[in-house]
């Protein structure tokens, strides 16, 4: 007698073994590579130290006082300028060590994976932000001030901001450049030089008000900001984040991976 072994649903075999990969492990994935290799763990040990640093010295100063709020936009300040290398790094890597065939072998959808680095550097940002609070709020017993605790919950959200702000700025240029050295340069050369431009050319001091992502991002760690600095911030953030990173996603999803 002959057992008939029960007939397999090969549909259901089929794409269960090709289902994709969630996007929050592939989050997970790419925040994890951010740290891995010694340039981002130096990185990012540098940006502690510098936050624990910041915090320390403004605290024993003899002569300041501050309240979490004053402290607070300082401590971002060293996050805010070397976390977007690592938002470079982050997409320009792969490309530049030749590992984006390995990457989309994995996982064939660039798009996927392209959000995936957007989102992980997002998270690195949020991270942070949270490692400058709790060392604002280490350093708070020592800055000597007679509210030492007063933030408004409009500061906590905009020094926050700065940050994220900076951070896409970062993987807007690696996006579209897709050249780890190129795009950290231009990084930090672009926007100096167009604040310089700004201040020496009088015909360019008015559209430097509303393009120069360094002053209107600057506005966030001021105590107030009217409805013009919002409306200054999301023109210069369209400039030079979005359209890098929509001209970015078009570049990748159609260059060749060799």
């Amino acid at each position: 007698m002959t057992v008939t072994a029960p007939a397999r649903d090969t549909t259901a075999v089929a794409t269960a073994s090709h289902s994709p990969v969630p996007l929050w492990r592939l989050t997970v994935v790419e925040l994890r590579k951010m740290a891995d290799t010694r340039s981002g763990a130096w990185l990012l040990a540098t940006v502690a130290l510098l936050a624990v640093a910041v915090v320390t010295v403004l605290s024993l100063t003899a002569d300041a006082q501050f309240d979490f709020g004053g402290l607070l936009g300082p401590t971002v300040l060293p996050a805010a300028v070397l976390l977007p290398v690592l938002g470079v790094l982050s997409i320009t890597s792969e490309w530049s060590q030749r590992a984006t065939l390995t990457t989309y072998a994995l996982v064939p959808r660039r798009m996927r994976v392209a959000a995936a680095k957007v989102l992980a550097a997002l998270a690195l940002a949020v991270l942070a932000y949270a490692a400058c609070l709790l060392a604002t709020a280490a350093a708070l017993p020592f800055a000597g001030g007679p509210d030492p605790w007063h933030l408004p919950a409009a500061a906590l959200g905009k020094a926050g901001l700065f940050l994220v702000v900076n951070v896409l700025l970062g993987v807007a240029f690696g996006m579209v450049l897709l050249n780890s050295a190129l795009a950290i340069v231009l990084y930090f050369v672009l926007p100096i030089a167009w604040s310089i431009l700004g201040e020496m050319v009088t015909a360019l001091s008015g559209p430097a008000q509303w393009l120069d992502l360094s002053v209107t991002s600057g506005l966030l760690l001021e105590p107030v900001m009217t409805g013009r600095d919002w409306a200054r911030l999301g023109t210069s953030v369209a400039v030079w984040i979005v359209l890098p990173l929509v001209l970015g996603l078009i570049r990748v999803a159609r260059r060749e991976v060799k």
